[in-house]
C-alpha cells in the first residue's frame, strides 16, 4: 500500500485526541457523536505483523478485529497492492463483514476499488485518485465516480482522492465527530486548510491526447501545440490538412477521440497553465498569447478544465509561491 494513505489519517486522529484533551470535549449538538471522547486508533491487517509499503517503509499492524467486534470507523488505504488484495476472496469477505458492523466506512485513493469490489457502494458517489478514476468507472459501472472531488460522503460511506486527500477526509471525519472548532485546530497544527480550495483537477497532469495515425492530422496537432495563440478555427485547420471542413472534422474526431475545437481548447488551457506557473504576466496578456482572447474567456475556460480560477491557481503554483 501507499504509506501516507494510512499514516496521514492516523496522525489526524492522534492530533484530534491531543486537541480534545487540551480543549476538553466540546459541547455536542444533535449532529455530533455524543459518545466519542477520543479516538482509539489501530492499524490492522488480516495477518497482523509488518506490512511493506510502496516506498519501502514497513508499518507494524495488529490483528484484524474479530467478526463480533464493533468498529466505529473502518478506513481502507490505497496503493498498487489493492488490485491483488481485491482478488483475494478472504480479504474481501473480511472487509465486507467489517463494513457491515462499522458505523462508517472510508477509503483513501485506490482503496475505493476495494469498496467497489465489496459491492457496498453500488449506486453511490465515490472519489479516487484522478489518474485512476476512469478505470474505476469502467470496471464498476454501478458506482458514480466523481473524478474531481477531494473527498465524498454518501451515507455511511466516505472516499477520498489520492495520497494527501486522505488527510482532508480525516479532517472532515473529525469535524463530523467533534465540530469545526476541534477540526480547525487540528488543521492549523498540521499546517493545512480545513477545507482545501478547489478540487483535485488543479493537481492533475495534463490530459494525454492520442496522436492521430494520419500524418496531416498529426501535423495539425503538432502545429496547434507549438502555436496555441494562432488561428485554429476548424476552417484554418482543415485548409492546413488539405481537407474539406466536414471531412477534417470527421477524421479528426475519429482519430483523436474528440472534436477539433475541444482539442484546441485543451491545448490552450495547458499553455495558460504553464504561463501561470512560470510568469507574472497579467491574465489579459496570457489570454492573448494562448489564443483565449480575453481574461474573462481565460477564467471561464480554465475553471471548466482545471476546476479553479486562474488567479487562485497562480497563488498556489505560480513563480512567487
Amino acid at each position: 500500500m501507499q504509506s501516507l494513505d494510512a499514516v496521514g489519517p492516523f496522525e489526524v486522529f492522534a492530533a484530534a485526541n491531543s486537541v480534545v484533551r487540551h480543549l476538553g470535549s466540546p459541547q455536542h449538538s444533535d449532529t455530533l457523536i455524543a459518545d466519542i471522547d477520543s479516538y482509539k486508533v489501530s492499524l490492522v491487517s488480516i495477518g497482523a505483523g509488518f506490512v511493506p509499503t510502496e516506498s519501502g517503509l514497513c508499518l507494524g499492524t495488529t490483528v484484524f478485529p474479530d467478526d463480533d467486534e464493533r468498529i466505529d470507523t473502518l478506513i481502507i488505504p490505497g496503493g498498487n497492492g489493492i488490485h491483488e488484495a481485491r482478488r483475494d476472496a478472504e480479504i474481501v469477505r473480511s472487509l465486507r463483514s467489517a463494513a457491515v458492523r462499522s458505523r462508517r466506512v472510508a477509503s483513501v485513493c485506490t482503496g475505493a476499488f476495494m469498496l467497489a469490489e465489496m459491492g457496498v457502494v453500488n449506486g453511490r458517489r465515490v472519489a479516487t485518485h484522478w489518474a485512476r478514476a476512469e478505470r474505476l468507472a469502467a470496471e464498476f459501472p454501478k458506482i458514480l465516480v466523481d473524478p474531481d472531488a477531494l473527498y465524498v460522503n454518501d451515507g455511511k460511506y466516505w472516499s477520498s482522492a489520492g495520497v494527501t486527500a486522505g488527510i482532508d477526509l480525516a479532517l472532515a471525519l473529525v469535524q463530523a465527530d467533534f465540530g469545526v472548532e476541534v477540526a480547525q485546530v487540528v488543521a492549523r497544527w498540521l499546517v493545512m486548510f480545513l477545507h482545501r480550495p478547489g478540487g483535485q483537477s488543479q493537481f492533475a497532469a495534463p490530459v494525454w491526447v492520442p496522436r492521430a495515425e494520419r500524418s496531416p492530422i498529426r501535423a495539425v496537432q503538432e502545429h496547434v501545440e507549438a502555436h496555441p495563440g494562432a488561428d485554429h478555427s476548424v476552417t484554418a485547420m482543415a485548409a492546413s490538412a488539405a481537407m474539406s471542413v466536414r471531412q477534417f472534422a470527421r477524421v479528426f474526431a475519429k482519430e483523436v477521440g474528440q472534436p477539433p475545437g475541444q482539442f484546441v481548447e485543451l491545448v490552450r488551457t495547458q499553455a495558460a497553465r504553464i504561463e501561470l506557473e512560470a510568469t507574472t504576466d497579467t491574465l489579459d496578456v496570457i489570454a492573448r498569447r494562448c489564443g483565449l482572447g480575453t481574461s474573462e474567456t481565460l477564467r471561464r475556460v480554465f475553471h471548466r478544465h482545471v476546476g479553479v480560477a486562474p488567479d487562485s491557481y497562480r497563488q498556489r503554483f505560480g513563480p512567487n509561491t
